[in-house]
């Protein structure tokens, strides 16, 4: 069994009503990458905090592909109590810890314990120190080669030593739906950032943008709806996509000067381009970066 340890940012700072939808909207979003891939999970949360358990550990991927989650760590889980801390951390960090690392241990907590997250951190870096004398260990708090957390919260405890980046920003499904039209790397990071914002988005491509969208931003949304067209049609489809999901705004690669009849044949719906203040290199860029979070 795998427990990933899930972060979410911009969600906290909603209200607790908006924070709670948002959660829960989070939450089916990664039962649903669960789903579409043919595994099975199960979550859990706390104040600020999701838990993945699952019987596949590369299921890490899945899980680092949902919008509002701001990073995943697999951890090592136990009941918070300092003996059994104290034993277990010893097992966990030997292999982490080869001859001559340096390493700190940062040390959070939330709830009353015995023990400040000061304390702790103290106490289980000369743990380390006491159990290896003759591994050439160092603790370095600037800048260890190896970072050991340890985060208590309550009654449970949860160690890991790495952090793998989510795609943060909103969950998808708490904005509205708008249409994007995907023709190459410019629609596909345009198209990228409005499902970042939380927006179901229909993505309708043409040219190499069927491409970008079957292998890369499909794996954010596996319920995306998708419709394929060529390029002298794709003016007609978005415009027909849009009336029939009922979209609040359309998503186009440039500016809607370059869609002559933009105005005339979507009228006084929302027009949006991502991507218009960026240069071709700095939207290479960021689509290399999202196709790496894809995986």
């Amino acid at each position: 069994m795998a427990t990933f340890l899930v972060r979410y940012g911009e969600l906290a700072l909603k209200s607790p009503p908006v924070r709670r939808e948002f959660e829960r909207t989070l939450q089916r979003n990664i039962l649903g990458q669960f789903l579409a891939a043919g595994r099975t999970c199960r979550l859990r949360a706390d104040h600020g905090h999701l838990y993945v358990d699952t019987d596949s550990p590369e299921s890490l991927q899945l899980v680092r592909r949902v919008f509002g989650v701001t990073s995943v760590s697999p951890v090592e889980e136990m009941a918070t109590d300092l003996d059994g801390i104290r034993s277990r951390v010893l097992g966990w960090a030997d292999p982490l810890l080869p001859h001559g690392s340096s390493f700190a241990v940062r040390a959070r907590r939330t709830g009353s314990h015995s023990f400040t997250s000061q304390e702790l951190a103290r106490d289980l870096g000369g743990h380390i120190l006491a159990a290896w004398p003759d591994r050439g260990l160092t603790v370095d708090l600037d800048s260890p080669g190896v970072e050991l957390s340890v985060e208590v919260r309550g009654p449970r405890t949860y160690l890991y030593s790495s952090r793998v980046e989510g795609p943060g920003g909103f969950p998808l499904g708490v904005a509205g739906r708008v249409v994007a039209l995907v023709d190459g790397t410019r629609g596909a990071v345009g198209a990228y950032l409005m499902m970042k914002r939380g927006c179901r988005t229909v993505l309708v491509a043409t040219g190499d943008g069927e491409r970008l969208v079957g292998e890369t931003l499909a794996r954010f949304d596996p319920k995306a709806a998708i419709r394929v067209c060529s390029a002298s049609e794709a003016e007609s489809v978005v415009r027909d996509m849009a009336v029939e999901t009922r979209a609040e705004g359309v998503v186009l690669p440039l500016r809607v000067e370059d869609f002559p009849g933009a105005r005339q044949s979507w009228g006084e719906t929302v027009l949006f381009s991502p991507t218009i203040a960026f240069t071709q290199e700095e939207v290479d860029l960021r689509w290399r970066r999202i196709a790496e979070l894809a995986g």
